[in-house]
């Protein structure tokens, strides 16, 4: 007997398993389904603006076990560096990928089960078949392709009967298309999560330097033949400390 959630269509891989006329059962009525204790959320802002709004999102969302899925390894290593530069965050975020050692996704997922991490950047392809206890929220920070995909990622939350949440972050090019993909699921249910304008606000005056951080970064790892170096340290940007540098540039300004 084969239990699983999910099933390969591909007949080479249903092949290894070597079956002798199996017997195909199912208990779901429909081809994609969500879990019941699953709620959806959809939030909206501009593109530009994505990754204050994650920030936004996750200090709202601070102390509860967290998975952000980016589209690809690229997004999930720069969103990942971009965000610990944001020291006065006081959330431990790490980096789930390919690019890493083995050694490293081991230790990181260790951590994460433990609770010693809050928030696990990843793409799609690392997290597939990953069971993590606990895991109250998934953002979708890039928008999922296909349904199947939505289903996966979502799936890593509201397991065993516990409730979780599905943010997604959307432009507004993106809503009709989400609403569409949605609805394969039967779902219709997917109202506006509403980040705090003020704490969007808060970040922006330190993105600019935040980014600048990341530029740097990315040159560094360049020189180093495109190798992943953690231990490449980079000054950090604290909604504290600019406000204070801006005030000094205003004082100096009016002398």
């Amino acid at each position: 007997m084969v239990l699983s959630a999910t099933l390969t269509q591909d007949p080479s891989k249903l092949a290894q398993l070597d079956l002798h006329y199996p017997l195909y059962l199912t208990t779901g009525h429909r081809r994609y389904q969500l879990p019941e204790q699953l709620k959806s959320f959809k939030v909206l802002c501009k593109s530009k603006l994505k990754p204050l709004y994650l920030l936004a999102l996750l200090e709202t969302l601070q102390g509860e076990k967290c998975i952000v899925f980016t589209s690809s390894v690229d997004s999930t290593h720069r969103l990942c560096t971009l965000l610990n530069f944001f020291d006065d965050l006081q959330i431990k975020i790490k980096e789930y990928s390919r690019l890493q050692r083995q050694s490293i996704r081991s230790k990181t997922l260790k951590a994460f089960r433990a609770g010693e991490i809050e928030v696990l950047i990843s793409s799609d392809a690392m997290t597939r078949g990953m069971d993590v206890e606990g895991v109250k929220n998934v953002i979708n920070y890039d928008m999922p392709p296909f349904i199947k995909t939505y289903i996966h990622r979502a799936g890593r939350t509201a397991r065993a009967g516990q409730s979780g949440r599905c943010f997604t972050l959307l432009h507004k090019d993106e809503v009709k298309r989400f609403k569409r993909l949605l609805q394969k699921a039967d779902n219709d249910s997917c109202p506006v999560y509403s980040v705090p304008s003020e704490s969007v606000e808060s970040f922006r005056s330190v993105y600019s330097r935040a980014l600048e951080r990341l530029k740097e970064s990315v040159e560094s790892e360049k020189r180093g033949k495109g190798k992943v170096n953690a231990n490449i340290k980079h000054p950090a940007v604290t909604r504290k400390r600019e406000k204070a540098s801006l005030k000094e540039e205003e004082s100096s300004t009016a002398e």
